[in-house]
């Protein structure tokens, strides 16, 4: 018969660990939700022109993120929770886009202070928004803008292509640059059809008497 005070103990000892593990888990899921949404809104900006709102969100998603990480870096059943990874990437992608927008050389993994893994998903995830960008110069008549941009995103695509590991290993970076690579070709197809166009026009014009 098992002793009833060795149960009590084990229990005692289990709920005091676990007790802690929820309340770190807690915390950090908060601080997740307020770096992605943090995130998200600087990209919202950086769409709009305003640059300075997005430095001042993103600086602030720095800090919490920091200090998320190093609330979970004890404890490896947190480290690779989804809730963490997310805010690692959706964090990378915001200062990546706004580097990329400003023409800036872009921050590395260790710059930002996340982890590889979600940095590369972030990394593709910004082509994205460049791809956003892209038509928006388009529609606006910026074609150089325009080409610059798509050979950075077919950079982007080159690089996340050339590491070819296992899903398990990259939390599915295959299925990142695949679309990653489907927003480029579009892209390259919208900025040809576009050069296209004023050729044409321009042609026209020549052509047309006064």
């Amino acid at each position: 018969m098992i002793d009833s005070v060795w149960l009590g103990e084990i229990e005692d000892r289990s709920r005091s660990l676990l007790d802690l593990r929820y309340e770190r888990r807690e915390r950090a899921l908060a601080s997740s939700r307020r770096v992605i949404r943090a995130s998200a809104n600087a990209i919202r900006h950086l769409h709009r022109g305003e640059n300075d709102a997005a430095a001042a969100l993103l600086d602030g998603a720095r800090t919490e993120l920091g200090s998320m990480l190093d609330e979970v870096a004890s404890d490896r059943t947190l480290v690779g929770a989804g809730f963490v990874s997310d805010a690692a990437k959706e964090f990378a992608e915001a200062s990546l886009t706004f580097a990329i927008f400003e023409g800036r050389r872009p921050p590395d993994a260790d710059d930002l202070g996340v982890p590889i893994v979600p940095y590369l998903h972030g990394l593709g995830e910004a082509v994205g928004e460049m791809r956003r960008r892209l038509l928006d110069l388009l529609r606006a008549g910026g074609l150089d803008g325009a080409e610059m941009l798509l050979v950075a995103m077919n950079d982007i695509v080159d690089l996340l292509a050339s590491l070819d590991y296992p899903n398990g290993m990259t939390s599915g970076l295959r299925r990142t640059t695949d679309v990653a690579r489907s927003l480029t070709e579009r892209s390259r197809a919208d900025l040809t059809a576009t050069v296209v166009q004023e050729r044409l026009r321009a042609d026209l014009s020549e052509h047309t008497p006064e």
